[in-house]
C-alpha cells in the first residue's frame, strides 16, 4: 500500500493541519500525481529550489569540482559546500575534516606522521585532518566515493579530482550564474583550536558578490551560537539545521540541556526566527519512519515553521533503497543487490513538494528538477 493510501485509511485528522497536508493525504500514487499539477504551498508560493548536496554526489565523488559542475548541468538552483579549513586557514569543500573517507590519503607515506587521534564533536576519531596540512598538501591528494558499494558509477572517477578550496567553488557558481549554500562544520571545534570559520567564510562569499539577503546564498550550521553570531555581522540568509537525533553541539559544550527535538516545538522554531531566515531538518522531521522504517502520517513541522515564518530545507533525498522508506523501496528485496537499487525517490520527493517544503537537498539534482517540473509544472 503506498503511503498517500496508508494516509488516507487512518489518516484523516492530517487534514485539518493546512491544506498542504490535505493535498497530501489526498495523493493517491504516482499516476494521478503525475496527471495534476499542484500549487506551491511554500512560504514565498514560488516553486522549491533544488540544492544539489555535496554536488551531485550520487554520480560523482562528493564535493568535487565535476560534482558541482555535473549539479549545474543537471539544474540544481544551488550548490552546496561543507566547510572546513586547512593549518593555513584556507577554506575547503569536505564534508568533514578528516580525510580518510573521502580521499586516498593512506596512500601517501609522506603524511603517515600526521595521523592521529582527536575529539571531535565529542567522538573520537582516529585519522588524518585537514587542520594538519597546508591547502598545499591537501592538494596532493585525490578524491574518491564515499558509498562505493552503493556507488559504483560514483567509484569509476576516483582519483580524478583534487580537493576543492571554497574559492574554487565560489567561482564555479559565479561562472554558472547559480546559488551557494555553504556549511560551517564543526564550528566550536575550529573556533577552540583558533581556526575560526566564519568570518574567513564572509570574506570569500563577499569577494565573490555573495554578500546579504538578496543574493543567491544560504549560510548552514547544526551549531546556533555562530548563526546567532553571523545574525549580527550580515544579512545573508542563515539556515538552522537540526538533527534527527540528539542536540547542537554548541548546546553540549555549553551543558545547556535543550535538544534538536526543542528545536522543532513552537517555541523552538519562534526562537530560531529571531537569528535565522529557514530550518534544515532531516527529512524524517517531516515524513517520520517507524522502527521497521516504514513511513508515517507527516508531522506539522513544515506548518508550524511557516507559522514562525521560516523556509523549510530538509536533507536528504538519496535515490537508493538503502536510503527510503519501505514504501518508496522498489524491486526484488531478496536481491543481492536490493540495498542498491533505485527506488522510487521521484515519489518521495513529489511528496514533500506536496508538504510545502520551501526547498530540498538531493544526490541527485536532475531527479529532484524533473520531479519538481512534474509536480509543479
Amino acid at each position: 500500500m503506498s503511503l498517500s493510501r496508508r494516509l488516507l485509511a487512518g489518516g484523516l485528522a492530517l487534514v485539518t493541519a493546512g491544506s498542504a497536508y490535505a493535498a497530501f493525504a489526498g495523493s493517491s500514487g504516482a499516476s494521478s500525481a503525475s496527471a495534476r499539477k499542484s500549487t506551491p504551498s511554500t512560504l514565498s508560493r514560488q516553486k522549491p529550489i533544488v540544492i544539489a548536496h555535496r554536488g551531485a554526489s550520487e554520480y560523482r565523488p562528493e564535493e568535487s569540482r565535476s560534482a558541482y559542475q555535473l549539479a549545474i548541468e543537471m539544474g540544481a538552483d544551488y550548490i552546496e559546500p561543507d566547510v572546513v579549513t586547512t593549518k593555513d586557514h584556507v577554506l575547503v569543500a569536505r564534508h568533514d575534516n578528516w580525510l580518510n573517507d573521502t580521499t586516498d590519503v593512506a596512500k601517501h607515506p609522506e603524511f603517515a606522521s600526521l595521523k592521529k587521534t582527536k575529539t571531535i564533536d565529542g567522538v573520537q576519531h582516529t585519522d588524518w585532518f585537514t587542520e594538519d596540512f597546508t591547502f598545499a598538501q591537501l592538494e596532493t591528494l585525490r578524491l574518491k566515493e564515499r558509498l562505493p558499494d552503493l556507488r559504483a558509477g560514483s567509484s569509476a572517477f576516483d582519483g580524478v579530482d583534487k580537493i576543492a578550496s571554497l574559492d574554487e567553488v565560489l567561482q564555479i557558481a559565479k561562472d554558472h550564474h547559480v546559488g551557494v549554500y555553504p556549511e560551517t562544520k564543526h564550528p566550536t571545534y575550529f573556533r577552540g583550536i583558533g581556526l575560526p570559520l566564519e568570518d574567513e567564510l564572509l570574506k570569500e562569499l563577499a569577494k565573490y558578490g555573495f554578500k546579504g539577503r538578496n543574493d543567491k546564498v544560504f549560510i548552514q550550521s547544526f551549531e546556533t551560537s555562530n548563526l546567532r553570531a553571523l545574525s549580527k555581522k550580515t544579512s545573508i540568509r542563515l539556515i538552522q539545521l537540526i538533527d534527527t537525533q540528539g542536540a547542537p553541539y554548541d548546546f553540549v559544550a555549553n551543558h545547556d540541556p535543550r535538544t534538536y527535538d526543542d528545536l522543532v516545538k513552537p517555541a523552538g522554531l519562534k526562537d530560531i526566527a529571531t537569528y535565522a531566515y529557514g530550518i534544515g531538518p532531516g527529512l524524517s522531521r517531516i515524513i517520520p519512519v517507524d522502527s521497521g522504517n516504514h513511513a508515517l502520517p507527516p508531522t506539522t513541522l513544515v506548518r508550524d515553521a511557516h507559522r514562525a515564518g521560516l523556509a523549510v530545507h530538509p536533507w536528504t533525498v538519496r535515490p537508493e533503497n538503502s536510503f527510503l522508506p519501505v514504501e518508496y523501496q522498489q524491486g526484488d528485496s531478496g536481491s543481492p543487490n536490493y540495498a542498491r537499487a533505485q527506488g522510487d525517490a521521484s515519489r518521495y520527493l513529489a511528496d514533500f513538494y506536496r508538504l510545502g517544503v520551501d526547498g530540498i537537498f538531493s544526490d541527485d539534482s536532475a531527479l529532484a528538477v524533473s520531479t519538481r517540473a512534474r509536480v509543479f509544472g
